[in-house]
């Protein structure tokens, strides 16, 4: 997914050029996405309101055909499709930021190729530069962060940032209903996207995990105000 850094790296670097501010810029990167998507976000929050209401017809099928799974899975599917609801689009959006995560991560992994056209000086200034509690954000977040001596394997745990980040996905994905009602498979998903978070946290860019925390958050915010937005009955 590099060719998507050749695109966001100089929007990132323009973005740097206003704030002066590595952290800042990732945070306000973020938001620009989420807004570049939010007709998605409007897209899925419609078809998981479909899917809640469509709930006491697909209990009386699951009664109807509970010895028939082939059968109950047609007729699921037809009652789906007549209704314009799709089971997948609840975890649509995670999908979709996966290519723009690797996409990120390649930048924060070379922003001297990225995002500062090989400015040595300038990527030194702004990726060491603390922010918060992290003393680079090119590097991962780690306990190491936080305690300052302590046993090899405890100080390369996840920091604060992976455990903030999987902790949103949990709820962000649970919120949106889509994964609980999309059947086993999704469920799975909805654990499973979110340990995955964890563990990549304490290998990745802490600006990864940045952008990941602030994504999730928006989108926990958008699952709350667009169906007020939309007046959905």
């Amino acid at each position: 997914m590099y060719f998507l850094a050749k695109f966001i790296g100089p929007v990132l670097g323009f973005i740097y050029e206003f704030t002066g501010n590595y952290g800042l810029s990732i945070i306000l990167l973020t938001v620009l996405i989420k807004l570049i998507l939010f007709p998605l976000s409007i897209k899925q929050v419609s078809s998981t309101n479909k899917i809640s209401k469509l709930q006491p017809q697909l209990k009386k099928l699951q009664e109807k055909y509970k010895d028939d799974k082939e059968t109950l899975n047609k007729k699921t599917m037809e009652l789906y499709s007549e209704n314009g609801a799709n089971p997948l689009s609840g975890c649509l959006p995670l999908l979709i930021q996966m290519p723009i995560l690797f996409g990120l991560f390649g930048v924060l992994r070379m922003p001297e190729t990225y995002v500062f056209s090989g400015n040595l000086e300038a990527v030194k200034l702004a990726t060491e530069t603390s922010f918060l509690w992290l003393g680079s954000l090119s590097q991962p977040d780690t306990l190491s962060n936080i305690i300052s001596s302590g046993p090899s394997w405890l100080l390369a745990l996840p920091g604060i940032f992976p455990i903030i980040s999987s902790i949103s996905t949990y709820f962000s994905m649970s919120m949106n209903g889509s994964a609980q009602q999309g059947g086993n498979q999704m469920k799975a998903f909805s654990y499973m996207m979110p340990l995955m978070i964890l563990w990549l946290g304490a290998t990745f860019a802490s600006g990864l995990m940045l952008y990941w925390t602030v994504s999730n958050v928006f989108q926990i915010g958008q699952q709350v105000l667009i169906p007020k937005l939309t007046k959905e009955d």
